[in-house]
């Protein structure tokens, strides 16, 4: 057999070949179904997933930031509306609640995620919960928690010397 042969192009090098297709072969399909089946299988115990599907990990995906004076978290929700979402803060955990809905009623075939999620980041205690405010645009979710006097009084840079 020659190795040009187990290339994915034609001998010309000029057409691609023909891709199996799940019309033309069933064991394509089979593997697809597999795959999501095992996907959302392992999504509830935190283990990445391929970014197959635009999901790796946890969704939503998630930025976390921090100076002396707030805590910023910034969430990627692309498709939803601000109704859909529901936010609590308890002892330290924020925690995103809210459930995508379907938009494609009878679809033959379809890679994109809905249903309902959960997502929560451990912020520790310093965000005040009262001084808290949450804005949503685009679809990008944006969490700001004012720390607490005393947190911001007790964050003190500690200086790194050579020895």
């Amino acid at each position: 057999m020659a190795l040009t042969n187990l290339i994915p192009w034609g001998r010309d090098r000029s057409v691609t070949a023909p891709r199996f297709s799940e019309k033309s072969d069933p064991f394509v399909a089979l593997h697809r179904d597999v795959n999501r089946i095992l996907d959302d299988f392992t999504r509830g115990f935190g283990v990445p997933t391929p970014a197959r599907f635009g999901l790796a990990g946890s969704w939503p995906h998630v930025e976390v930031s921090e100076t002396e004076k707030e805590v910023k978290v910034v969430a990627d929700l692309p498709g939803m509306e601000q109704n859909d979402i529901k936010l609590s803060l308890q002892d330290g955990v924020l925690t995103l609640t809210g459930e995508k809905k379907s938009e494609s009623d009878g679809a033959l075939y379809s890679e994109r995620w809905h249903g309902q999620f959960q997502r929560s980041l451990q912020l520790g205690p310093d965000g005040d919960p009262d001084q808290g405010s949450a804005s949503f645009k685009n679809g990008v979710l944006t969490v700001i928690l004012a720390k607490r006097p005393e947190a911001q009084s007790q964050a003190k840079r500690i200086p790194i010397s050579n020895s």
